[in-house]
């Protein structure tokens, strides 16, 4: 039975305020709360490490599975590893991501290691939000892992927000593409005081027709560090973009690293990446509707997030 506290981080991560409909698998301080598969998704636990095996069946199509974890004492380290088995021709939502509620003076840590195997001509939306509270002096520490192998004329959405509370994370995400597949992320990330996040991105664009969109937006205020790198690899007639943006603030440090790689003649490569403050007319021009100087800066940065 999850707590008020637990409930309110599930809330954060998940939007869940209840026990979701259809396929779920909820992860309380280390043990899992609650699970249910339904006729066309199957979840079933790991015996050999923590963890789960999901099993989407061939033609599932408006269905969701929602698998988040919460942390809500101070120590505990975990890592799972979740699999995603995914047939042909599915349309499914998926729903993760991670809180941590550190009250204590020791540190709470959770690695999420996330495997996609998705069949062919399959549409799949990844939702994944890391969030972070509590007052005490232990970190709260994510490195989620997540690998993504598209099938032919499969497409994946992926959204990857941490905007709050995470004070040290490491994000790795590499995919492969088959022919026509099709992958977009939307990375957003706010970081402050001390805290640090790294985020690598590993691209392999192997089928012909196949194409990705990274796009990163995020905030560094404080003294906080982000490092952002991105690789794209196109083996064939592909195209690929990866793109970071990046609002700097007080004595906040980022680092861009995008890189390209094109093993093919017809392979269409771009990237881009701007770091910059927030401008001086924003501010007064939101200054001049009534807002505060705090307002505006706040007005602003949630925009560029959103």
């Amino acid at each position: 039975m999850l707590n008020e506290v637990q409930k309110h981080i599930l809330a954060e991560i998940a939007n869940l305020h209840k026990v979701p409909t259809g396929a779920y698998s909820i992860r309380a301080n280390g043990e899992t709360e609650s699970m249910n598969s339904t006729a066309n998704i199957q979840i079933v636990k790991k015996s050999d490490v923590p963890g789960i095996d999901i099993f989407i069946k061939d033609g599932t199509v408006n269905e969701s599975v929602h698998i988040p974890v919460v942390l809500s004492e101070s120590g505990i380290k975990e890592v799972v590893y979740n699999d995603f088995h995914i047939g042909d021709g599915c349309d499914v939502t998926i729903v993760a991501g991670c809180g941590i509620s550190n009250c204590g003076d020791q540190d709470s840590a959770h690695d999420g290691m996330h495997r996609f195997f998705i069949g062919k001509n399959s549409r799949i939306k990844y939702v994944e939000k890391h969030y972070g509270e509590g007052d005490g002096k232990g970190k709260r520490i994510m490195n989620p892992g997540t690998e993504v192998n598209i099938g032919e004329g499969s497409s994946v959405e992926m959204e990857m927000v941490q905007i709050k509370g995470v004070d040290d994370t490491v994000r790795k995400t590499t995919a492969k593409l088959e022919k026509n597949a099709k992958l977009v992320v939307h990375e957003r990330l706010m970081t402050h005081a001390d805290q640090r996040a790294d985020s690598d991105y590993v691209i392999e664009l192997n089928g012909d027709g196949s194409s990705a969109d990274v796009v990163s937006r995020s905030v560094a205020k404080d003294e906080s560090v982000q490092v952002y790198r991105s690789r794209i690899v196109g083996s064939a007639v592909c195209s690929g973009h990866t793109e970071c943006d990046a609002i700097i603030m007080d004595k906040a440090r980022v680092v861009a690293i995008p890189e390209l790689e094109a093993n093919n003649v017809d392979a269409a490569l771009i990237h881009e990446a701007a770091i910059g403050k927030i401008a001086g007319d924003q501010l007064i021009k939101l200054m001049t509707l009534g807002l505060t100087a705090a307002e505006a800066e706040e007005q602003i940065v949630n925009g560029f997030l959103r």
